[in-house]
């Protein structure tokens, strides 16, 4: 294969964009392979921003040095990601890319168009998604048909958990290879604008970061914050994905209580300073691929709590505090003891930053990425 290769990427809904952990993903490796010589397009959605039209950005035909197409999009729930993914691996099949990188189970499904033309394909799995609870009857059917497309016709199939490498292996008997995310060091910025809009302060509040979606937990959260004794707010920052119904839901359940708050989708300072500021970040998760939050709240040297899920506890090892998943006493049980000891929070917080960057680098993401495109 050539020195400087010729890179597709599809699967994601657009760059730049926060919209989710895909979306981090795609710019983190594109910009980069970028830096190093390579040509790469990524081809985004159309169709307004998952959170809201009011969060759209411009159109953009190129950002950092990676040229940006836009393909043809059915913008309805449940099939823009279907009809975008098959939009982008037709025009991936007859352009002259050297790789054709599909990422998440759902667009997969057409992985098998460029394959048929020649071009090498890898795939992604950023999480056994037929499983999230938000999709249903079709939609969980064809992202499952995509999982074993992938398996049947990628030439690697990349995962970001050991716990998804051995589900590949023990299902299909397909090999993988294990490539986590990586995370940036990130500069801690005082509480300005999140003052001004929430009233809230350094230290102030516990946080949870992330889409409104059921398998993140959330209203496990919501009802163990209900019980603990603390003057301490709750913050839910992060738009829905699909799911107003389940948003809706949590606000009902959080609704007798005053110390909670929603702030809807998040990003650039604000995003930065609920990070920085935060007394504990919370993901009491049943379901994730790698999540990109918990790798960003402890870049920020957060004192995080994480369910017991290997994806969740694989990551911080023994510099969080871990629950059992779904035990709503036992999270509230350990939300109490840090809002009672201080002191424990801090020891937390100074060693998360420094552990998560040095376990998870971008660079060398990339660097293995690469070397799996020229294998």
């Amino acid at each position: 294969m050539k020195d400087k290769l010729n890179i597709a990427m599809l699967g994601h809904k657009r760059i730049p964009s926060r919209e989710g952990g895909i979306e981090i993903v795609v710019e983190e490796l594109s910009t980069r392979m970028v830096k190093l010589g390579h040509q790469v397009t990524c081809f985004n959605r159309k169709g307004h921003h998952v959170s809201g039209s009011e969060y759209d950005g411009n159109r953009l035909s190129e950002y950092k040095g990676v040229k940006l197409k836009t393909v043809w999009t059915l913008d309805r729930k449940g099939l823009a990601a279907m009809t975008s993914s098959l939009s982008a691996a037709i025009k991936a099949a007859f352009g002259k890319y050297d790789v054709v990188h599909f990422h998440a189970e759902g667009p997969c499904a057409a992985l098998w168009i460029p394959k048929l033309f020649g071009k090498r394909c890898i795939a992604t799995i950023h999480g056994i998604d037929w499983q999230r609870a938000k999709w249903g009857g079709f939609a969980s059917k064809y992202i499952k048909f995509g999982e074993k497309i992938a398996v049947k016709y990628a030439d690697e199939i990349i995962v970001l958990s050991e716990g998804v490498q051995r589900y590949f292996k023990n299902t299909y008997g397909r090999e993988t290879v294990f490539i986590p995310n990586g995370v940036n060091k990130t500069a801690v910025h005082n509480p300005q604008l999140i003052k001004e809009k929430f009233g809230l302060d350094k230290d102030g509040y516990i946080l949870f970061l992330g889409r409104l979606v059921p398998e993140k937990g959330i209203s496990y959260l919501i009802k163990a914050f209900k019980q603990i004794d603390t003057d301490k707010k709750l913050v839910i920052a992060g738009g829905s994905s699909d799911t107003d119904a389940f948003s809706h839901e949590l606000k009902k359940i959080a609704k007798s209580d005053k110390r909670i708050i929603f702030t809807g989708f998040v990003q650039g300072q604000l995003l930065e300073e609920l990070y920085s500021n935060a007394y504990v970040y919370v993901l009491p998760s049943d379901l994730e691929g790698m999540p990109l939050s918990l790798l960003e709240a402890m870049s920020y040297g957060n004192c995080c709590v994480v369910s017991d899920i290997a994806e969740c506890a694989e990551v911080v090892e023994d510099k969080a505090v871990v629950f059992q998943k779904s035990n709503v006493e036992q999270l509230k049980e350990k939300l109490q003891d840090l809002c009672d000891h201080p002191e424990q929070v801090k020891l937390y917080k100074d060693s998360a930053s420094d552990f998560i960057c040095q376990k998870y680098n971008w660079d060398d993401v990339v660097y293995k990425t690469v070397a799996l495109y020229r294998n």
